[in-house]
């Protein structure tokens, strides 16, 4: 009689939706046959308790197929559950959670849940603090945390009655010693037994907002996420099934039941890549392009592309759920609220959800017997043949012309959800799935062809029983004697052998992300982040029981709690979500020569600014919020054109200054108005109007920050010192000019933290840069810096003119691009911009192989290694005859010291081309843009394995003009003295929005 251990190899996916609960039995075995291995499948609904539904899909399996449980090696789950609860703002599913803050003075512009809607805001914040704590970029403290000030917030949050709270500290992914955020933890728990504690570092990585907005959604949901685990668990062990019982997270695999119960944001995207990865699996013979997957439940629908290679498009370095911005990867995916399920209302003109009836759709649904009229109630009117419930019950819930309309939005919502998707403007095949695909039609705008294989409706079940395995290893490596490359492949083989130890079959194990953070100001201390997933190993599964859930069966069997609410009411208060722009007819405000500044105008600026950064200058994203938070609060931001000024102006300056690495984590407090105050103090003359250091990066919205904030409600001048972004204040076009030296001398600098440094004067503009810079390093890192003013007519001949009308343009042209499904040449989009074909090309399209950074002197030093490859949808990169495009095939690297430097060819070897294969140097621009959104990625964004775009642009003749300026902006400025500039393109002067738009703006 042959082993357990030889008959054990069947395995189990279940996915347990918002309306229905399927279930596959699946011998991979047989992958390859027709059958694709598929013994048994099962659809029932899904109940409120979700082991009812498992029990019965599973239970029915096994007698249809006559399957002992003793042949099963593995069970895994997927749930769209807790995204669900987000889509659809369920509030018997999401908790109110307290935020508590480790900031110290900082962040304080942009408080948590800022950026979110309004409603979801309301729904679950119910209470922040920001408190004294938070580190320095070198791992120093901003301050040490208060046990007195916690334990008061604690007593707020017990009269709050909250029970979910999420920690978040600066720069706390960098706390290897557990300072801060574990301590608190212990503390509030410590006072407040009994509630969920988590800390922000478990979430994600470096990305101040965008991590907090991750932790506060997954304490959201903890409540609901730990019981319904638990309800999982439990059929499991009812039927006898001793195997492993594991939860599809967002990659396509696996994580256990207790670890995605402490971490059910890592589920959120589940439901859908797994329907993805089924989708792919069951299209195998069928096609070899990529595809899009259109996966139709019965609360949502969810759509996606799925590569050649059966893997989904992956979300670049910010992902949005819900409108909610954050930073862990997870499949690219749009989901909008429709299904089988979902509520048609017929009152003033005819809706379809977002809401929906859910699992309760065979008593609610009419076509069942029930009362609420769903889609699945009408398209059974429209297809009475469809054998679901009594067609006769519903053969006159709509009149002809409704019925027509109902197919028409069913049409419209699917198509416009394959729009949003696509990358490119030409038709792509779209494969159905899901037990609500019967909602759509056959044919569909944007569709080459529409296809629905065998066992669609349970392609997300397929998936998840064929999830793979994944390990992780996350460690801190000395890099005195060996080098980051060296290290980074000795991780490389412990994430693989770590794979292959929890089960993965040794041939299939790939490593599918690395990640190497340098510890800033500890030498020689690097952290390496190594991710690989392989298949299961038929032959090597491990037969560990399923986890113990706790002995709460009385609780396990009463989901009532989370029985979903009616549906919430609209906000009360002004919901500040992106509206539809009509990108074509906007007209920005400009009245009597004055551009008067709009969120869409601030939306566009800070794109455009990302752009020009040269993937320097800080993410300009915290400094939107703030700029948006300053307009919604009334505040009138005006830009003027520099040939407008007076002579005798009085041009005030201002920027941070530091490393932009710092600039995503500690955001700002008022060290940029404290450090204006200060200069005020020994200027005869108060500026008149206010001018960006560099229009690169978050420093690019600080004159209109700054004027919007001072007393006097200055005007920001359409222009800036750098027409790009430069790490050194000596590398500005006023430097290059030399009329007076010093310019930047007196100047002040505030690190907001009660910090300041005054230097009245100085010898030269190079003396300001050193002096300050080694201030700069026991400041943080990063600073507000005040220039004294310069004269208007001093800013005429030195200013790289029209820059933020440059940026908005830029942004206009992303904007444009992603509505007309243009993204694949959204760089051609933004040298159209900037000029035409002459100002600017692409330099490159391909995939981040490598990423090496160090820190020396507050700067950011590292290379980029990009691998050519041809970043459209259509086909991976890969031509007709199976090789890349000549003009993308190899590896270029980008030297970056903050800010991108060249973009060089490589040979073999790793040495660099000579002369002649230099594809662009400074002064002219290089940007790396994502290609599948068209926004810039910084320098302390790069990543292994982003698809992207590098992009180069001729620099402003206010550098290329003279030698001066070529020495000061070009190669011998950054020490590297063996390459020479020549120029990419011949620069076009931006064209002024103020010039073209006055007079002529919208009402």
């Amino acid at each position: 009689m042959p082993s357990l251990d030889s008959r054990r190899h069947l395995r189990i996916g279940v996915d347990v939706g918002g309306t229905n609960t399927d279930g596959v039995i699946l011998d991979p075995l047989q992958a390859s046959s027709p059958g694709k291995g598929i013994l048994a499948w099962h659809k029932s609904p899904t109940t409120t308790n979700p082991s009812v539904g498992i029990n019965d899909a599973i239970t029915a399996m096994f007698k249809s197929a006559a399957i002992h449980p003793s042949e099963v090696e593995s069970v895994t789950i997927g749930t769209t559950h807790f995204v669900n609860a987000v889509v659809e703002r369920d509030a018997a599913r999401l908790s109110t959670v307290a935020v508590i803050r480790f900031c110290g003075p900082f962040s304080k512009h942009a408080p948590p849940c800022v950026d979110w809607p309004d409603d979801m805001r309301q729904m679950i914040l119910g209470h922040y603090a920001l408190l004294k704590g938070g580190l320095e970029v070198d791992g120093n403290l901003i301050s040490d945390i208060d046990e007195r000030e916690i334990k008061q917030q604690c007593d707020i949050i017990r009269e709050k009655g909250i029970k979910s709270i999420v920690v978040n500290g600066v720069f706390s992914p960098i706390d290897t010693k557990e300072r801060q955020e574990e301590r608190a933890a212990a503390i509030i728990e410590a006072n407040l037994p009994g509630c969920d504690v988590l800390c922000s570092k478990e979430i994600a990585n470096l990305g101040f907002l965008e991590r907090e907005n991750a932790a506060i959604l997954n304490a959201s949901i903890l409540s609901f996420a730990r019981k319904t685990i638990r309800s999982f668990q439990a059929p499991i062990k009812r039927l006898g099934l001793h195997c492993p019982v594991f939860i599809t997270q967002n990659d396509g695999t696996v994580l256990s039941g207790d670890m995605a119960a402490r971490l059910p944001i890592r589920t959120f995207s589940s439901g859908p890549t797994n329907s993805m990865r089924g989708a792919a699996f069951l299209a195998q013979g069928q096609v070899s392009e990529a595809i899009m997957v259109v996966d139709i439940g019965g609360t949502t629908t969810d759509v996606g592309l799925l590569h050649a290679n059966g893997f989904p498009r992956q979300q670049a370095a910010y992902s949005d759920l819900a409108g909610i911005r954050m930073n862990f990867s997870c499949p690219d995916i749009k989901s909008i609220g429709l299904g089988g399920g979902s509520i048609v209302r017929n009152d003033s003109g005819l809706t379809v959800g977002p809401d929906s009836v859910g699992h309760k759709l065979q008593q609610e649904a009419v076509v069942f017997g029930g009362t609420v009229t769903t889609t699945t109630d009408c398209i059974v009117q429209a297809n009475p043949g469809l054998k679901i419930g009594d067609a006769n019950l519903v053969k006159d819930l709509l009149t002809a012309e409704q019925l027509e309309l109902f197919r028409s939005v069913i049409k419209n919502k699917i198509e416009k959800a394959i729009d949003k998707m696509k990358t490119s403007p030409e038709d792509i095949p779209v494969l159905l799935v899901g037990g609500g695909a019967i909602l759509s039609p056959n044919q569909l705008k944007g569709a080459s062809r529409v296809l629905k294989p065998e066992w669609a409706q349970v392609a997300n079940a397929i998936g998840a029983a064929m999830a793979r395995v994944s390990a992780v290893v996350d460690t801190v490596k000395s890099t005195e004697s060996k080098t980051t490359a060296q290290l980074l492949e000795e991780v490389s083989k412990e994430a693989i052998a770590k794979t292959i130890s929890a089960g993965a079959s040794p041939t299939t194990v790939e490593v599918v992300e690395k990640e190497t953070l340098p510890l800033q100001y500890i030498a020689h201390k690097t952290r390496f982040i190594v991710r690989a997933a392989g298949d299961f190993d038929l032959g090597e599964t491990k037969t560990s029981s399923t986890p113990e859930a706790e002995d709460e069966e009385e609780n396990i069997d009463d989901m009532s709690q989370y029985e979903k609410l009616a549906r919430p009411p609209e906000s009360s208060s002004k919901d500040h979500q992106d509206k539809e722009v009509d990108i074509l007819n906007y007209r920005p405000a400009v009245k009597n020569r004055v551009w008067y500044i709009s969120e869409t105008d601030a939306d566009w600026i800070a794109i455009g600014c990302y752009i020009l950064g040269t993937g320097g200058g800080g993410s300009p994203y915290p400094h939107l919020v703030r700029l948006k938070q300053e307009l919604r609060k009334g505040a009138i931001v005006r830009v003027v054109n520099p040939h407008d000024l007076a002579d005798d102006d009085q041009i005030g300056c201002g920027g941070g200054v530091g490393s932009p690495t710092v600039g995503i984590e500690k955001l700002p407090a008022d060290e940029l108005l404290e450090a204006q105050e200060e200069i005020f103090k020994i200027c005869s003359q108060p500026a008149t109007h206010m001018i960006s250091i560099e229009i690169g990066g978050g420093n690019g919205l600080q004159a209109m920050i700054l004027g919007a904030s001072t007393n006097m409600n200055l005007p920001a001048v359409d222009g800036d010192w750098m027409g790009r972004a430069y790490p050194t204040k000596w590398q500005t076009t006023p430097i290059v000019f030399n009329e007076r030296s010093p310019i930047w001398s007196p100047i002040a600098m505030s690190d907001g933290n009660g910090n300041v440094v005054v230097m009245p004067k100085a010898t030269s503009d190079l003396a300001v840069e050193r002096i300050l810079r080694a201030a700069l390093t026991q400041m943080g890192s990063h600073t507000g810096a005040a220039e004294s003013p310069v004269t208007g007519a001093e800013t005429k001949r030195w200013a790289v003119e029209h820059t933020l009308s440059q940026a908005w343009r830029i942004g206009r042209g992303v904007a444009r691009a992603r509505k007309e499904n243009r993204v694949d040449n959204v760089a051609e989009s933004i040298i159209e911009e900037c000029g035409g074909k002459g100002a600017g090309r692409v330099l490159w399209k391909g995939k981040i192989v490598g990423v090496e950074r160090t820190l020396r002197g507050g700067y950011v030093y590292g290379e980029c290694f990009i691998e050519g490859v041809d970043v459209r949808q259509d086909n991976d990169g890969l031509q007709q005859d199976g090789t890349y495009p000549t003009s993308f095939q190899g590896t270029i690297k980008i030297p970056f010291k903050n800010e991108n430097i060249a973009a060089l060819r490589v040979r073999d070897d790793g040495k660099e081309e000579q002369q002649e294969d230099v594809l662009a140097i400074v002064p002219d621009l290089i940007t790396v843009i994502d290609a599948q959104n068209g926004e810039a990625i910084g320098t302390p964004e790069y990543r292994y394995g982003l698809l992207v775009v590098v992009l180069g642009l001729a620099a402003s003749d206010k550098w290329t003009g003279s030698q001066r300026g070529i020495e000061i902006g070009g190669p011998a400025g950054f020490g590297i003295d063996h390459l020479k500039f020549t120029p990419l393109g011949t620069f076009v002067k931006p064209q002024s929005v103020i010039d073209e738009y006055d007079g002529i703006s919208e009402d």
